[in-house]
């Protein structure tokens, strides 16, 4: 026997095709402690980048010792990750997979947080407008690069795990951030406190977009199960 669910709710035995459900659950309180924490940390980050301080005086002094380190066609590879031709062809491609399974509010929450990477990060640049590590020229923090690549790689790694899951996915979308941030370190393309920012600031916005809605995709037919027969009350003479 079927029952039916709650009020408002088909009567159906869960899971329930075609309902609205988040990534994570509502009642988890949890990622609002990390989005918290990352914006206690990129107020933090931002503050010493633009007055100067301990921090930045540390951040500095690291860079001199890291910038020119390692293989440099290695380096290079590992920033040019946070590349625009390199990296939104890959969320890009994500998109358009989860829109092909129906997915259209993740589709165009990952559009929005894509599009909100220059929108925040070329007014701070303009803002705090630092010099870079190796050169006189300004508007290093926070890294675009940095920026771009953690968005791009972490957002199409949020829109598939539902189907390859996050253990793959996620996973492969923090070595490619880190390693682009890695890259422009070594390179002396960027300070380590424009890095940690762009971390900090997009931290924020994944967090958001893992807040988007998904709606279980229906099953085919061939993969519904059938349901179950009445067993029968008593076992017939003979057998």
């Amino acid at each position: 026997m079927r029952y039916t669910g709650p009020v408002g709710r088909p009567g159906t035995t869960p899971p329930v095709p075609g309902r609205p459900t988040p990534l994570s659950p509502r009642g988890d309180s949890s990622w609002v402690w990390a989005f918290a924490l990352c914006a206690v940390l990129f107020a933090l980050i931002t503050w010493q980048a633009a007055a100067g301080g301990p921090l930045r005086s540390a951040d500095e002094r690291l860079e001199a010792s890291l910038a020119g380190l390692g293989p440099r066609p290695l380096t290079q590879f590992l920033s040019d990750l946070g590349g625009m031709p390199v990296a939104l062809p890959v969320v890009a491609a994500a998109i358009g997979y989860a829109l092909w399974r129906g997915q259209r509010a993740q589709a165009l929450a990952a559009t929005l947080t894509v599009a909100a990477v220059p929108a925040l990060v070329i007014p701070l640049k303009m803002w705090i407008d630092r010099p870079g590590p190796l050169t006189e020229a300004t508007g290093y923090y926070p890294s675009g690069h940095t920026a771009t690549a953690m968005v791009a790689y972490g957002g199409a790694a949020l829109l598939l795990a539902p189907y390859a899951g996050r253990s793959r996915t996620v996973p492969v979308a923090v070595l490619l951030t880190l390693g682009t941030g890695a890259g422009l370190l070594l390179r002396g393309y960027h300070w380590p406190l424009d890095v940690l920012g762009s971390l900090a600031l997009c931290g924020m916005l994944l967090l958001l977009l893992a807040r988007a809605p998904r709606v279980r995709p229906e099953r085919a037919p061939h993969e519904r199960e059938e349901p179950a027969l009445p067993r029968e009350s008593g076992a017939r003479g003979g057998e």
